[in-house]
């Protein structure tokens, strides 16, 4: 069973995550794909991506989760990686409302390079900060709505909720993939079906994709 989860998937789905700098995307990158929280990490510099291969609706799945750095002087990495995507997790800190105010420019920059039909999560981030909690709930849960989004809050230090929010979004892509493929015999314009074929994005970035994690507690 390793051996095939390891080697052989059904689908390949690539996530980027986006989101200003220092929201905690990293966290949630490593979180998810190795079960690792960095306490010191520092910011993300250009694009990394890590992978994981999960079931999914009884397939077998590898997601690729991209994650590139929030600051601006990036952005015309962030605006190439776009291209392929079939989901993206948009992630500010609940703790931070500059974060959330720029979720919408964020998305704006989502819709105007990504493909029409990406499925986006919008995810608030860092909930163990109860004391500091400057965004609520229901104004994210309402925007969200407004939008056409899904949303979910997440804790990468504690992890909570970002499994769920990964299988939630995987599951949404698988959906669409399937309804796709059902349909008219394609949707897999951005999918690998079994031959591990990857997307080029335009920059060698895999150096950076097993870096040292300073806690795996």
């Amino acid at each position: 069973m390793t051996r095939r989860m390891d080697e052989e998937y059904d689908y390949l789905f690539k996530i980027v995550l986006i989101g200003d700098s220092g929201v905690g995307k990293s966290n949630l990158l490593s979180r998810f794909t190795r079960n690792e929280f960095c306490l010191e990490s520092k910011s993300t510099i250009g694009v990394e991506f890590a992978t994981r291969t999960l079931q999914v609706e009884g397939r077998v799945v590898k997601a690729q989760i991209w994650d590139t750095a929030g600051q601006e002087r990036y952005r015309a990495i962030t605006s190439a990686y776009y291209r392929g995507a079939l989901g993206a997790l948009l992630v500010y800190d609940v703790t931070k409302p500059i974060t959330f105010e720029n979720v919408s420019r964020w998305l704006k920059e989502l819709r105007d390079h990504a493909d029409a039909n990406i499925v986006i999560m919008l995810i608030g981030n860092k909930t163990d900060l109860k004391h500091l909690r400057a965004v609520a709930a229901e104004d994210a849960q309402g925007y969200s709505e407004k939008e056409g989004l899904s949303f979910i809050e997440t804790s990468a230090l504690e992890a909570v909720n970002v499994e769920k929010a990964f299988q939630t979004i995987l599951s949404e892509i698988y959906r669409i993939i399937s309804k796709k493929s059902l349909s008219s015999g394609e949707g897999a314009a951005a999918v690998s079906v079994k031959e591990g074929q990857t997307i080029d994005v335009g920059g060698g970035s895999e150096g950076n994709t097993k870096k040292p994690c300073c806690s795996t507690s």
